[in-house]
């Protein structure tokens, strides 16, 4: 599973051929949570409110990047990286 980002201990990643809704991983140390892309809003999983707060200010300035990255990845096309939140 391919690292798209990884910012204040926050890990982002993307699986290749991954089941719908368009979507990433978010990890902050044992904790993970999917979030769909469309709606930026947790499907699965639960991350400390500190950490999807600073997710959710990620993905709402790099959503499109979100998108295209899910789009290759269904293609099984490489994944580009995608700048940390700083």
């Amino acid at each position: 599973m391919p690292e798209i980002c990884r910012f204040f201990g926050i890990v982002v990643k993307m699986f290749f051929g991954d089941h719908s809704p368009p979507h990433f991983h978010a990890y902050y140390g044992d904790h993970e949570a999917l979030i769909d892309i469309r709606n930026l809003s947790i499907f699965a999983g639960r991350l400390p409110p500190r950490a999807i707060g600073l997710v959710m200010e990620w993905a709402n300035i790099y959503q499109k990047e979100l998108l295209d990255d899910w789009n290759r990845a269904q293609d099984h096309q490489p994944i580009l990286t995608i700048a940390p939140l700083e």
